[in-house]
């Protein structure tokens, strides 16, 4: 498959397709010709089957009935490039103020849920990510080409966009199809001038994002790039500047990259590791982190993909081997500290990016850890100062990238960015420190140790180290700000950024579980994923079937499917704020629980021990329980629904008390409650 670049200048028409043309002309072309255009714009040998069933799809398409006027105007895409999800749709066809987009199933018989789901997947990508097909009319359709003649019939989904669900035929309906959509849809025709020049913005997920980067694609061709979003490919170049001059001058360098909750963080690690996977290369470098399942939920889905693309290309690769080559891409960040531990040589990378940096433990941590795991008593490093100490033992140059989030420090020990300041101004000041401006903002809690780096003269403030723009919400840019101003209680704040959001972006609330589980059903479409998440102090939540001492495989909840009962999308196992950091899902339901409660005028925190709740007093504990409720406010990339129990008069552990007051709190900010 071609590796088309999808990030242009604007007078620039991107072909994202291998084979286009006005339908009259793919009509009067001779087959073998369309057929020799779509193998010289393949990659590598082309198999007998992918042959045949090109063929089998352009003499299907050329019994299209069609009228004159049609006829000449229509056109018709093959191979359309969907990069985001790493994968072609077979045809896209335009018919008047219709866009078509089908899926062929040569041979099949059988409408499964999953070739649904793919088909649905591509409308949805242009639906959501291709700027000139926000705004018209498209119709999916699955093609299983020995399949029962269908009754046609076409249903608009509650979003009510523009988008139907899919259409099932077999290789004799299409033409009742493309007829019914056109009577179906009272619409304006397409420009298809201008449909061909419109940008692709896709946003995809870290999952989606990783795989993308692994199989060779550029950062800017799967990250947005309009002038209105800071661009990914900004901060990487910044980054490779900086690696690319300490490298030049034999010199150490640390570099601290911010950025809002879901604004790409983890995403510029990935394109900068994967870049350098080389170890032959003097840039080699690896992707840690001390987010347990967000490593093994990336290494799992890079394995499966690395599986799946080779049987694509009629190869055979055994998972296990797959394993073992994403291994050196994405790394546990304990993994590495345990193994120079040991070792008392330079690692092979020069250069380490650090995810979640603001997770590392503080010297207390460390050396509680290292005294009663490892045996190593009177320890007397902070995690991050013993990191720094395993590049610095390199003799020429190193460079150490942390990707740093503010307000995410969720356990305890979790130090904020603060101790890899004290780290530097401890060990390290001939180290050069390149940083975001806006390290010096609150959540970051670095205030007296940043002013302290920032007068060493090897400090460099640069501000294209700062990832402004969230890209996980691509409906609601301003969802973290929202999130922020309800949980800091700024409610004049909350209810106008409420306001701002709620047209593309819904939060609604409900104290019933169930109406929150058919809520989510009938917002996602296609394999967009939704579940539950949940505080790990919700302990109060097993009247509901939710029980946080039950432990979720992150592996199996993210990535398997909707007949796995352990997946997301069965609704019966939940996820925690530590399953689910650094990854998101397409719609959430939040459920909220006695552990942190509104009291009138700000938040009262509790932990649940023995029979009772117990007021937590620590200012840190507290901070931790707030971030815990700020990581799980922002994993959902379109929408959710938050469910704020109705407690029972006849358990005191579940008073109405305890959520009445936070119920009514959240509606006085314009939540709308979907049971009323």
């Amino acid at each position: 498959m071609p590796n088309d670049s999808l990030s242009v200048p604007s007078a620039q028409v991107v072909h994202r397709w291998m084979y286009g043309a006005r339908f009259a002309d793919f009509f009067n072309a001779p087959p073998t010709e369309i057929l020799g255009q779509l193998l010289q714009g393949s990659v590598g040998s082309v198999e007998a089957t992918q042959r045949n069933a090109w063929l089998g799809q352009i003499h299907a398409l050329k019994n299209l009935q069609l009228s004159e006027a049609q006829f000449q105007s229509a056109k018709i895409y093959f191979e359309y490039s969907i990069p985001r999800l790493g994968r072609r749709a077979d045809v896209i066809l335009i018919v008047e103020q219709v866009l078509f987009v089908l899926e062929y199933k040569v041979g099949e018989s059988n409408f499964t849920p999953n070739a649904l789901d793919q088909v649905w997947d591509y409308a949805l990508d242009l639906k959501n990510f291709h700027e000139s097909s926000h705004g018209i009319c498209i119709v999916p359709v699955l093609i299983a080409t020995a399949g029962a003649p269908q009754r046609i019939e076409l249903q608009r989904t509650i979003h009510d966009d523009g988008l139907v669900r899919p259409v099932r035929s077999n290789s004799d309906n299409l033409s009742e199809i493309v007829a019914t959509a056109l009577t179906f849809f009272d619409a304006p025709s397409i420009d298809i001038n201008v449909w061909e020049r419109g940008r692709y913005l896709p946003t995809p997920t870290i999952i989606e994002a990783a795989r993308a980067l692994f199989a060779g694609h550029a950062v800017d061709s799967i990250s947005r790039n309009e002038a209105g979003a800071q661009n990914l490919a900004v901060t990487s170049k910044a980054v490779d500047a900086i690696v690319g001059s300490v490298k030049a001058r034999r010199a150490k360098a640390i570099c601290f990259v911010t950025g809002v909750p879901g604004a790409g963080k983890t995403l510029v690690g990935l394109d900068i590791a994967n870049r350098h996977l080389d170890p032959k290369s003097e840039t080699y470098s690896v992707f840690l982190s001390g987010n347990g399942p967000l490593v093994a939920v990336i290494q799992e889905a890079l394995a499966r993909d690395k599986v799946e693309r080779a049987a694509r290309g009629g190869n055979r690769l055994r998972k296990g081997d797959a394993r073992n080559d994403v291994k050196a891409f994405v790394q546990n960040v304990h993994h590495f500290r345990d193994e120079y531990l040991k070792d008392a040589g330079a690692p092979p990378e020069h250069v380490v990016l650090f995810d979640e940096a603001q997770r590392a433990w503080t010297l207390e941590q460390t050396a509680s850890f290292m005294a009663k795991k490892k045996g190593l008593s009177g320890f007397s490093k902070s995690e991050p100062e013993f990191l720094i100490s395993c590049l610095d033992r390199h003799e020429d140059w190193a460079v150490v990238v942390c990707l740093v989030g503010g307000g995410q420090e969720i356990n305890t020990g979790e130090a904020g960015i603060s101790e890899w300041l004290e780290a530097i101004l401890k060990s390290f000041q001939g180290w050069e420190v390149h940083l975001s401006p806006h390290l010096v903002e609150s959540e970051y809690r670095s205030t007296e140790s940043l002013s302290k780096v920032l007068s060493l003269p090897t400090a460099y403030p640069n501000p294209n180290l700062h990832l402004a723009t969230s890209i996980r919400s691509f409906r609601a840019e301003s969802l973290s700000r929202f999130v922020r101003e309800m949980l800091d209680v700024e409610e004049a704040a909350a209810k106008s950024t409420l306001r701002e959001l709620a047209d593309r972006y819904p939060i609604k609330l409900t104290r019933n579980l169930n109406a929150a589980k058919d809520w989510l059903r009938s917002q996602a479409r296609g394999s967009e994923r939704y579940g539950i998440i949940v505080s790990s102090q919700a302990e109060r939540l097993k009247p509901h079937a939710i029980d946080v001492r039950v432990k979720t495989d992150p592996v199996k909840w993210f990535l398997d499917g909707k007949n796995d009962i352990r997946s997301s999308y069965y609704l019966e196992d939940v996820a925690t704020e530590f399953q689910v950091q650094g990854l998101e899902l397409d719609w959430a339901c939040v459920v909220w629980d006695g552990d942190l409660r509104f009291n009138g005028s700000g938040w009262s925190h509790h932990e649940f021990k023995g029979t009772r709740w117990n007021r937590v007093k620590k200012a840190e504990r507290q901070r931790y329980l707030e971030n815990a409720y700020r990581v799980l406010l922002t994993r959902a990339r379109q929408g959710m629904v938050l469910v704020v129990p109705e407690g029972s008069t006849a358990d005191p552990t579940r008073s109405p008390y305890h959520y009445d007051t936070t119920y009514r709190y959240l509606k006085s900010l314009g939540l709308a409650d979907i049971s009323e």
